[in-house]
């Protein structure tokens, strides 16, 4: 076996088909530091909840101190990268020759681009007490929607919904300060891991819960109102996914104190769940339903 041989055919395959996220701030962002960042921003949210560490009234103001310091130094790193980036993506649309891109790509401010991710990532943490105001609503709502749940600390620590929920609530605050790659990073790792896929593009109420959760699909566009309620296997989708209906509403409105029962299918922009309706299981949405209805049929 000539190991020099397998290397070099490694490496023409890089230079064939690109793929190499080498380090500097000029390149993507990594995907294991943003799951950190994810795991220590869960970690602020619900202390002791996430990892075993030793939490007392002494020792709780230097533990939090750590992890701020932690994830604006890690956030801002990735934040960073993400702009130049998206910078240099758009160079390379906006120009043609290669000497053209690599001048422009140059004249890209780290130092602009740095204070852009530094403020943001301070934001992150300033929003910390609201995202936590929020998940407690939802974790309540899971906590009184849900027969089985013994306990409000049940729900937060073995409920892959509320994780997926918090996860959502962090990314979509990245996403709706304009940090490119960073939220949807975040928002796929915890499908991966929850089977549950919510776009942080998406805009969720108060009050919010998915039971079981398994298979739940939230698209970009999609509004939810406050004290909403889905099922395992409910999606939330669009009519069409042709590439140029981007950055516009392609998936339903859900109004307050909506019901979704388990596999609905709710699809397209201007189709709208009125207040309080009960959308029974199995069902297929097209079309808008009226406030206070108990919908089990199919809708075409």
């Amino acid at each position: 076996m000539n190991i020099d041989m397998l290397i070099d055919g490694i490496l023409d395959s890089y230079d064939r088909y690109g793929g190499i996220n080498r380090s500097g701030s000029e390149n993507f962002p990594n995907r294991q530091n943003v799951i950190s960042v994810l795991q220590d921003l869960q970690c602020l949210i619900f202390p002791g909840f996430r990892v075993d560490e030793e939490i007392n009234s002494s020792n709780l103001r230097y533990i939090t101190g750590a992890r701020v310091n932690n994830v604006i130094a890690l956030l801002t790193k990735e934040i960073q990268k993400a702009l130049v980036y998206e910078v240099s993506k758009k160079n390379e649309k906006a120009y043609e020759d290669q000497k053209q891109i690599e001048a422009a790509n140059n004249n890209i401010e780290s130092s602009h681009c740095f204070k852009l991710a530094e403020e943001t990532s301070i934001a992150m943490v300033e929003e910390l007490p609201e995202i936590k105001r929020k998940i407690t609503l939802d974790v309540e709502a899971g906590f009184k929607g849900d027969p089985a749940a013994k306990s409000i600390e049940e729900v937060i620590i073995s409920y892959p919904a509320i994780e997926a929920i918090l996860v959502y609530r962090i990314a979509h605050f990245l996403h709706k300060n304009g940090v490119p790659v960073i939220p949807r990073m975040m928002s796929e790792y915890i499908h991966g891991k929850t089977g549950i896929d919510i776009n942080p593009g998406a805009i969720i109420g108060e009050s919010f819960f998915i039971d079981h959760g398994t298979g739940v699909v939230i698209g970009e566009s999609t509004i939810i109102g406050n004290n909403v309620k889905l099922y395992q296997g409910v999606t939330l989708g669009a009519l069409s996914v042709k590439k140029e209906l981007m950055n516009k509403k392609r998936h339903p409105t859900i109004e307050d104190d909506v019901t979704i029962y388990a596999n609905a299918t709710i699809l397209g922009g201007q189709t709208t769940i009125g207040r309080g309706s009960v959308i029974g299981g199995n069902t297929w949405v097209t079309k808008s339903i009226p406030a206070g209805t108990t919908y089990t049929n199919t809708c075409n």
